[in-house]
């Protein structure tokens, strides 16, 4: 009889490593699942902010600190467990949890949370990629190595995302009679869009979303310009 053309011994290979996969994107999908419903609940605390007055933020940033807390120790698993295995394999699973994180970060910042006592927080304060790392506890923009890291491009979606969310403020600010928030948000993402525009960006969907943010300073100026059209703010502020 002649001998099989095929090893037997081939497909059993197969089907080990295919069971293998199957079970690390199980286990990575669960840390995920656990990220994305701590980001979740961050996000909702932080919506609170289009209806708080600026005198109470201190009391409601503490609870969205808290939702990040919870967010950093998930990731810190996310990051011990993706780094046993070839990171561009899995990391289209975290990226766009990631980015919310990276994003509630951004913005509790931006509002005067996450400070620290050798850096006081401040209304206004835009962390860079690498304080973002430090947040984390992860390394940033990784080329030596094949791990787990936050990439030039989630911190910039990230950043896109606190446009948005800070373009609204902007006209919810003028509702609570707090003209100078509006006046303040206006300038920072008046300048954030300049620098975008200095960026040469190669990926399409970042390249999309920087377009968008061109909207969001329109329609914060045209907030601004409303402002000054009423004496509600000092023309200088209002340049």
């Amino acid at each position: 009889m002649a001998p099989p053309m095929i090893d037997p011994a081939l497909f059993d290979q197969l089907k080990d490593n295919i069971e293998k996969d199957s079970s690390i994107r199980k286990d990575l999908e669960q840390i995920i699942e656990e990220l994305n419903q701590n980001v979740s609940y961050t996000q909702g605390v932080l919506t609170k902010i289009h209806s708080t007055p600026r005198s109470k933020y201190p009391a409601l940033l503490s609870q969205v600190e808290s939702g990040i807390k919870k967010e950093l120790e998930t990731t810190t698993r996310l990051a011990q467990f993706a780094s046993q295995y070839p990171y561009y394999k899995y990391n289209y699973k975290w990226g766009r949890t990631l980015q919310d994180a990276i994003a509630t970060v951004l913005l509790c910042a931006w509002l005067g949370g996450m400070g620290s006592d050798s850096k006081p927080g401040e209304v206004g304060r835009l962390l860079t990629l690498e304080e973002v790392g430090d947040v984390f506890a992860v390394p940033v923009n990784l080329k030596d190595r094949d791990a787990f890291h936050i990439t030039i491009e989630e911190y910039l979606l990230a950043l896109i995302s606190v446009v948005e969310d800070l373009s609204r403020l902007a006209m919810n600010s003028v509702t609570l009679g707090d003209t100078e928030l509006a006046v303040q948000i206006s300038g920072f993402i008046k300048d954030l869009h300049g620098g975008f525009q200095m960026l040469n960006l190669k990926n399409d969907i970042l390249r999309k979303r920087v377009d968008s943010v061109k909207y969001a300073v329109k329609k914060v100026e045209d907030v601004v310009y409303d402002l000054s059209l009423r004496n509600l703010i000092p023309a200088k502020e209002a340049q």
